[in-house]
């Protein structure tokens, strides 16, 4: 199939990658501009510009796409079967979404209706959803509101993280979209609306949102902190510094009942209670300012005081 893809974060690679190896002719990468990253703040290609330039495919990186007329008369003059999109980053204006026969594809990393928007690995996993998987859908001109097109589920272990599931997600996305492909061209998918009743939203992460709520259970904040990798993490106050969480676990109190935000200390252990007689231990912190660490290492280095409270 004759085809322009467009695609920024590694989560998008693997699809270029399998539709390109799988012959599908794509006439025309288009991802977002380079950006400055790292303390030199040098300009770095996003990872969908790197595989594009490996594979020897022709690329382009518009600003802006909306009102962009240059790219407008290259993917008319390409005429697209389909136009595939996976983590682009930009919202697709009408004038695209008309252009290709097939229409735009997406593969988002949620079972849609469910997680909707930029944030999707994330919130599943903050939620503590036992399952998540791909979608691929037709775009329209609401945010993943599109016609599903195939869906497949991933389990998710309650130890796994957003950067586990991450890459699994993408390499089973771009065999469903290599699928879908295949589906469309043989005229073997039926599409299906969304059941808008059923959506929920993963809007795009803030800082703020790693910050602990000590209301919540140990398991819930363990949680948030499985689904907030690499950022922004989960944090608190104490002693008027920021305290990152890296390492912990999750307790219940039997006959015990907790004081949320609260410290408790015992030999060589640190320990915070939360809601609902839970109690979350610390292994590994990390205090502005300073590296991460052993439990251990901040009793010694901070002393720290049974009933002191954090936030």
């Amino acid at each position: 199939m004759q085809l322009v893809f467009c695609g920024t974060p590694q989560f998008a690679v693997p699809t270029l990658k399998l539709l390109h190896n799988a012959g599908h002719d794509i006439r025309l990468v288009v991802t977002q501009p380079d950006r400055p990253q790292g303390r030199g703040m040098n300009l770095v290609a996003p990872p969908v510009k790197q595989a594009a330039i490996e594979a020897g495919l022709p690329v382009v990186q518009p600003e802006k796409i909306r009102t962009n007329a240059e790219l407008q008369r290259q993917l008319e003059a390409i005429q697209p079967e389909a136009i595939i999109v996976v983590a682009y980053g930009r919202i697709i204006p009408k004038w695209m979404l008309d252009l290709p026969k097939h229409g735009n594809l997406n593969l988002h990393a949620s079972l849609l209706p469910k997680y909707r928007g930029a944030a999707p690995i994330q919130w599943a996993i903050a939620n503590g959803e036992p399952v998540t998987g791909a979608t691929t859908m037709r775009i329209d001109e609401g945010l993943d509101t599109g016609d599903i097109l195939l869906q497949r589920e991933l389990p998710i272990a309650p130890d796994q993280t957003s950067e586990d599931i991450s890459p699994l997600l993408a390499a089973m996305g771009a065999d469903l979209m290599a699928e879908t492909l295949e589906g469309l061209e043989a005229g073997a998918i039926v599409s299906q609306k969304q059941d808008n009743a059923k959506a929920s939203l993963a809007p795009i992460l803030k800082r703020e949102d790693g910050l602990i709520d000590f209301s919540r259970t140990a398991l819930e904040i363990y949680n948030r902190w499985r689904g907030f990798q690499p950022w922004p993490g989960i944090y608190t106050q104490f002693r008027g510094k920021k305290l990152a969480f890296h390492r912990m676990m999750p307790l219940d109190l039997r006959g015990e009942e907790s004081r949320p935000g609260h410290i408790v200390v015992g030999p060589d252990r640190l320990f915070v209670d939360c809601g609902s007689n839970t109690r979350m231990e610390l292994l590994e912190v990390q205090l502005e300012g300073k590296k991460r660490m052993p439990a251990a290492d901040f009793l010694r280095g901070h002393q720290p005081r049974s009933g002191e409270k954090l936030g």
